[in-house]
């Protein structure tokens, strides 16, 4: 056990009178008024404080027994089983318990790793922290939903001055933090509790949470001239990967983190496609166009031959940056855009728009977009009317040829 006792020993037991008590090291005897004797513990494991009767001096319960159950409950504890009465488990906190998903993720080859990451780091964590995962409840989780509703983003202006794009903060939003922005919050949440069951954290999952009502899905895109002003003023960003993002994933419809992972391997520039290892839906290959293919060869000639990432980071533990969001909104302010509407996603909607807006057919834009299903595809269908009118007119055309 590694205890020494001076206090609870066998001659100072039996010395006690009816009433009394000696306790050391969490152990407690009390001598009773029948002149039985007690054994109880009192001890802290893992944030719990744990008050129980070991048993009593008649039923042949000694302090080396009342010694190996607090070494059981303490061994339990490193393995997440604590067994305590009903349904009690581990303390293990939500700050603990995001750290070890994150990093069994990781170990399984997860998904999205890096934006479950920013949730959890940049709001989940701070509000449930210390809170025992077994713990949270479904109050706690609408008290969450409450703040980040109401919470507001910085804005400012930003000009250009001598050719470098100058940002400065100068007010509080006025949009509130959408629900959908929650929804993408509280859904990193489920995933971890699901998980914590999986891999035995929890015996069951402590609450239902249910997502917020969110408005009509209508799909923010840019126009073309938008497009053309926001790469216009990303050229002269002093952040010189915001252009090669916005020019990437507008021209492929890619997600940020699958941009961000791009090594220099997978781009095969005579097939004109990208390779995503771990995309959302699984591996793929990314079609490109020929305009994206000829500027990564003129991108790739100027990097160093031994940097293998195409938005390398010396200091980021994985070689790569992960996050574009202060020089993206900076440009976004820049080309007279709202940020709080004008999202790094944006880029990836105006790409798939545009494509069905052009006329291609849905199962070619899954293919290129990489969405799971097609239904997932058909929102774009109705991101704009015009071009639905431009097919029924092609359908009169087409029965008057045959008249």
């Amino acid at each position: 056990m590694g205890k020494s006792f001076q206090k609870l020993t066998r001659l100072s037991m039996r010395k006690l009178n009816a009433g009394e008590s000696i306790s050391e090291n969490g152990i407690y005897f009390e001598r009773t008024v029948v002149g039985d004797g007690v054994f109880t513990i009192n001890i802290m494991v893992d944030g719990i404080r744990i008050h129980r009767v070991v048993g009593r001096e008649s039923d042949g319960t000694t302090r080396s027994q009342a010694e190996n159950y607090i070494e059981k409950l303490r061994q339990d504890a490193k393995n997440n089983r604590l067994s305590l009465p009903h349904g009690r488990k581990t303390s293990l906190s939500f700050g603990a318990a995001a750290a070890l998903y994150l990093r069994k993720l990781n170990e399984e080859g997860g998904k999205d790793i890096e934006s479950k990451k920013q949730r959890l780091e940049l709001h989940l964590v701070p509000f449930f922290g210390n809170t025992p995962l077994s713990k949270i409840s479904s109050f706690d989780v609408e008290r969450y939903k409450k703040q980040r509703l109401a919470e507001h983003s910085k804005r400012g202006k930003t000009h250009l001055v001598k050719g470098k794009l100058v940002h400065k903060e100068i007010s509080l939003s006025t949009k509130l933090t959408s629900p959908s922005t929650v929804n993408r919050e509280i859904a990193v949440l489920s995933h971890l509790l699901n998980k914590a069951c999986e891999w035995g954290w929890l015996s069951h999952l402590p609450l239902k949470i249910k997502r917020l009502k969110e408005g009509s899905g209508r799909i923010v895109y840019l126009t073309v001239k938008q497009l053309a002003k926001l790469k216009e003023f990303a050229k002269v960003d002093e952040n010189k990967y915001v252009y090669p993002f916005i020019l990437i994933s507008s021209e492929t419809s890619m997600r940020a983190s699958e941009i961000f992972g791009i090594r220099r391997e997978h781009i095969d520039l005579d097939k004109k496609t990208i390779y995503i290892p771990k995309a959302k839906a699984g591996a793929r290959e990314q079609p490109i166009t020929r305009q994206l293919a000829e500027y990564l060869k003129g991108y790739l000639d100027g990097l160093p031959s031994n940097n293998q990432w195409i938005f390398s980071s010396a200091t980021s533990k994985s070689g790569h940056i992960v996050d574009i969001r202060k020089a993206y909104r900076r440009v976004v302010l820049a080309a007279g855009l709202d940020p709080d509407v004008v999202l790094r996603h944006t880029l990836r909607h105006t790409a798939i728009t545009h494509l069905v807006q052009a006329g291609v057919d849905l199962p070619t834009v899954r293919r290129i977009s990489g969405h799971k299903t097609l239904a997932m595809v058909e929102r774009y269908a109705h991101a704009n009317g015009e071009h639905i009118s431009d097919a029924m007119d092609m359908l009169e055309k087409r029965y008057k040829e045959v008249v």
